[in-house]
C-alpha cells in the first residue's frame, strides 16, 4: 500500500487516539520541547476513566496539570529527571523520581526494564518517502518509541526536520494526530549573564584549545562561554544538547567540526534547546546529526573525540572534590543528566578537559550568604561527580586543577577559588577534618 494511504488511515483526533490507553499501561512520553501537548491534553481529559497509568518521562517544558492532585490513582509521572514544572509534585510524593545516567535512560526501555504499552511523540509531516522527523527531540525519544506496543504521534507542521538517526516510517506509528503550532521556545542565558558568569565563562574559555570538540550543559554558564570562543580556529559540538549560541560561531567560521575524531564535519546532538531561530536553523540543515542518546552520551563513544571539552555545573562541591549536581541536602532537585557521562568521556579524552562550573556562593531565601565549596556535602545530597572523576573545579575566582591531587591537595586549591569571606572558615573546618 502507498504510504500516503496508510497515512491517511491512521489520522484520528487526539481524543480517539488516547482510548487506546487502557488502565494499568505504562506510557512514553516525549520531552523537553517537544511534548505532544495535544494529546497530553486530551489524555488528562480522559484521566478519570484510568486508572494506575504510569508516564514515564525525563525532562519537560510547560504545564503539568498531568501531574495535579486530581490526577492521583489514574495518572502517575515516573520521572528521570526533575524539571521546575514537577519539582513541588516530587517533592509532595506524587510523582516518582527514577535515579539513570542520561546515556542508560532510553535502555531502561529498549531492553525491557520498563516495558512501553503506548508511545506519545511529536514529529514532524512524512517526507517524500513517508518518514517523520523526530525533530528537536531525538535522543531520548527514539529507542523508547521503537519499543512500544502502540505509537501515538502528534503531526506538526511547524516541527522541523532534523536529520541524522531521527526518522520513523508512517508504517511504524498507530494513530495519528494532526496539529499545528509553534514549538516552544526556551532561550537560554536571556537574563543576559553576570559579572560572576562572565568571569566563570572567561575561565572556562582559557582551557579550551583550538580544534576542542564541545559538550555544553543546560544554564547561563555554558551559553556564556560561547561569545569567548571567537579567537578560537575549528571548534565542533558533540554534546546531548545546543541552543542558539552556536549558530553564531558557525556564521563567524568558527565552529567547523572540521578537527573531530567523530563524525568530522558535523554537529552531534541528541535534543536542542531554545528559540524560533534556532529550530528554523536545524530545519533540513545537513551540518547537524541527531542520535539517540545512548550513542551520543556514552562515555566510550565521547572519549574517542580528542581535546573533548565537557561544561557542567553544580549546586555544591566539597573539599574532597564531590559534586552534588541533583539535590539541596536530601531535597531532589534534578537528576544527573548527562553530567557524569561527558566529565568521564571528557577525560578518558586525548587532551580532553572535564570542566565542573560554579558561582562560588549563593543567598538563601532568608537573604543569609552561603558558600557552594563546602567543607562537606549537605547531610542527604546525592554525588552526581565522585572525587574519583573530578578534574578542574571553576569559580569566578579561578581554576581548581584537582586530576592526580591528593586531598590536602585539593582542599588548598578549592579554598583559594572559594568566595574570600568563607576562606577562613573553610580552612579551618578542613583543618579540624585533618585535610590540610
Amino acid at each position: 500500500m502507498d504510504w500516503h494511504n496508510i497515512y491517511q488511515s491512521k489520522i484520528v483526533s487526539a481524543e480517539e487516539a488516547v482510548r487506546a490507553i487502557k488502565s494499568g499501561n505504562r506510557i512514553f512520553m516525549t520531552g523537553n520541547v517537544s511534548v505532544p501537548k495535544t494529546v497530553l491534553a486530551a489524555l488528562v481529559k480522559h484521566a478519570p476513566d484510568l486508572k494506575d497509568v504510569e508516564i514515564c518521562q525525563a525532562l519537560t517544558i510547560g504545564p503539568a496539570d498531568y501531574v495535579d492532585p486530581a490526577m492521583e490513582g489514574h495518572l502517575r509521572v515516573n520521572t528521570m529527571f526533575i524539571s521546575d514544572n514537577i519539582r513541588k509534585a516530587v517533592h509532595e510524593g506524587r510523582v516518582d523520581f527514577t535515579p539513570v545516567l542520561l546515556s542508560e535512560f532510553p535502555l531502561l526501555f529498549k531492553n525491557g526494564f520498563l516495558p512501553v504499552d503506548v508511545a506519545m511523540i511529536h514529529v514532524s509531516p512524512p517526507d517524500e518517502h513517508g518518514f517523520c522527523s523526530l525533530g528537536v527531540e531525538v535522543g531520548l525519544t527514539k529507542s523508547p518509541a521503537e519499543s512500544a506496543n502502540i505509537i501515538i504521534a502528534e503531526v506538526n507542521e511547524q516541527m522541523p526536520r532534523t536529520l541524522g538517526d531521527s526518522f520513523i516510517h508512517v508504517s511504524r506509528l498507530n494513530y495519528i494526530v494532526p496539529v499545528n503550532y509553534p514549538i516552544p521556545e526556551l532561550p537560554m542565558g536571556d537574563e543576559g549573564p553576570s559579572d560572576v558568569i562572565e568571569k566563570i565563562a572567561g575561565f572556562i574559555a582559557e582551557l579550551i584549545p583550538d580544534g576542542a570538540t564541545m559538550q555544553m550543559g543546560i544554564g547561563a554558564i555554558p551559553d556564556a562561554v560561547l561569545k569567548y570562543l571567537y579567537s578560537k580556529k575549528d571548534l565542533g559540538v558533540h554534546s546531548e544538547l545546543f541552543s542558539d549560541g552556536v549558530i553564531d560561531l558557525v556564521d563567524a567560521g568558527v565552529l567547523t567540526n572540521a578537527r573531530k575524531s567523530l563524525h568530522p564535519g558535523k554537529i552531534v546532538a541528541g535534543f536542542i534547546l531554545g528559540t524560533k531561530r534556532l529550530y528554523d536553523w536545524v530545519d533540513d540543515n545537513a551540518m547537524i546529526e541527531f542520535h539517540r542518546t545512548e550513542y551520543v552520551n556514552d562515555p566510550f563513544v565521547i572519549a574517542q573525540n580528542e581535546r573533548m571539552v565537557a561544561i557542567n555545573s553544580a549546586i555544591e562541591v566539597d573539599l574532597t572534590g564531590q559534586v552534588c549536581a541533583d539535590s539541596i541536602g536530601p531535597k531532589l532537585y534534578s537528576g544527573v543528566g548527562g553530567q557524569l557521562d561527558f566529565i568521564y568521556g571528557a577525560s578518558r579524552s586525548k587532551g580532553g578537559v572535564p570542566i565542573i562550573a560554579l558561582p562560588s556562593s549563593t543567598t538563601l531565601r532568608d537573604g543569609t550568604p552561603i558558600s557552594r565549596i563546602a567543607a562537606m556535602l549537605k547531610q542527604g545530597a546525592g554525588v552526581v561527580t565522585s572525587r574519583n572523576h573530578v578534574r578542574y573545579i571553576i569559580t569566578e575566582y579561578g581554576v581548581a586543577d584537582l586530576y592526580g591531587k591528593s586531598i590536602r591537595q585539593r582542599a588548598n586549591a578549592l579554598i583559594k577559588v572559594a568566595h574570600p569571606d568563607f576562606r577562613a572558615d573553610l580552612e579551618k573546618q578542613a583543618r579540624e577534618l585533618n585535610y590540610i
